[in-house]
């Protein structure tokens, strides 16, 4: 076995600066881009400095700015990938950090609050066809992860997924948050379970959507009001992971995944995998322990396993720079289950000090598990090149002393 670590990003992001899409929207669309483009960049600033501590952000950035342009100049990118020792990247749509978000709200929250279902189709169109572009430089080693406005038509969903493999796309991203509109157990959405299955195309759920104007106020980005809400953003970061989980307790307890058995789903950038044991160990409980709820009637009649026995074989998880604690518990969550990454270019990710970050966070760990949790696991689960991805490996990654 090489001394050279196969390492997979299963988190970075990467969008145009939200203009730059222009030539990727139909032309139909471009007078509402024109008006939309400063509306949309007033609001980004306005999140950015209630989410970000501006100084500190700005000192983060100042030394790295070309460096960051690799958000959607390939030439940085591949510069970056090689720095950070990974052979291979998922690549998500991105957001406020660099202002590439794509138009229509049809990034990374890809909320339906608020939205035009027909504009954020097209702005999620017009990302797809350029991340068609980027991944196509080089597509064993860039995994394009589509934006998909799920909630809005079943029918589009289904034809675009067969666009994006059609375009060598095998990665859907699906709003977290469905608002007013049917949740993920209806069977609406079956048509769409179904051709991402038969695809063979993994559905992805990104962490960050939650409701924001609970936390931050009704006007949120437009208003501040963290002097009359104080403590907001401690309750967004100890609700966020719930929500980014709440899709799967839909989809388990709906049956989706007895339906359809062969479906793949990825969970990115919790932050709190120390959670997932409980949040298993609730449903299966419930799927239990049937005397203590019999009153409810049968609930799980239509389910041939438990819970966490559908996370087990249906549920990846993107462990975004995972600490330490995390890892050493990995039995707990599942070995096979934990598939690292590195966030790039978030000021919360790893990079640009990712080898640094390798050697502290997975020293005095045992090899075979190291090396699935930042490659193998994502080698398998996403059915990539392992031949081509080794062969980079062997010139830019990181080696396995790390792991000493």
């Amino acid at each position: 076995m090489s001394d050279k670590l196969l390492v997979v990003s299963t988190d970075c992001h990467a969008g145009l600066p939200i203009a730059d899409y222009k030539p990727y929207v139909e032309s139909k669309y471009h007078e509402m881009l024109d008006m939309a483009v400063p509306i949309t960049v007033e609001m980004m600033e306005k999140s950015e400095s209630q989410f970000l501590i501006k100084d500190i952000n700005d000192a983060w950035r100042a030394p790295i700015q070309q460096e960051l342009t690799g958000a959607w100049d390939y030439r940085e990118r591949v510069k970056m990938l090689a720095n950070d020792g990974i052979a291979a990247e998922v690549i998500f749509p991105d957001g406020i950090t660099e202002k590439n978000t794509p138009p229509f709200g049809a990034g990374l929250g890809l909320s339906p609050k608020d939205m035009v279902p027909e504009l954020q189709w097209a702005g999620a169109m017009a990302h797809n066809r350029w991340l068609v572009e980027l991944c196509g430089n080089d597509p064993a080693r860039h995994i394009g992860v589509a934006s998909i406005p799920l909630l809005w038509d079943v029918d589009q969903a289904v034809e675009a997924v067969r666009w994006c493999v059609d375009n060598g796309l095998r990665a859907v991203m699906i709003p977290t948050l469905w608002y007013e509109q049917d949740a993920y157990h209806h069977v609406k959405y079956d048509p769409f379970w179904e051709v991402c299955e038969d695809l063979g195309v993994i559905v992805h759920f990104h962490s960050g959507p939650a409701p924001h104007a609970e936390y931050f106020g009704a006007g949120f980005p437009a208003e501040d009001n963290r002097e009359q809400l104080p403590g907001a953003m401690g309750v967004y970061v100890s609700e966020v992971m719930w929500w980014l989980y709440r899709p799967l307790t839909f989809m388990i307890w709906g049956g989706v995944f007895e339906r359809f058995p062969r479906l793949k789903v990825m969970i990115v950038e919790g932050g709190t995998m120390f959670m997932l044991p409980p949040w298993l160990r609730l449903m299966d409980f419930h799927y239990s322990e049937g005397q203590i709820s019999a009153k409810l009637g049968n609930f799980r009649e239509h389910l041939s396993m438990k819970p966490s026995e559908y996370y087990q074989r249906n549920i990846g998880i993107g462990a975004s720079c995972v600490l330490r604690p995390d890892i050493d518990i990995r039995d707990d969550i599942g070995l096979e289950k934990i598939m690292w990454g590195s966030d790039y270019p978030h000021p919360e990710g790893s990079w640009p000090n990712t080898a640094q970050y390798l050697r502290d966070t997975f020293s005095n760990l045992p090899e075979q598990d190291g090396r699935k949790i930042l490659g193998e696991n994502a080698v398998e689960f996403y059915r990539l090149d392992r031949a081509r991805l080794q062969q980079v490996a062997e010139e830019i990654g990181p080696d396995v002393s790390i792991f000493n």
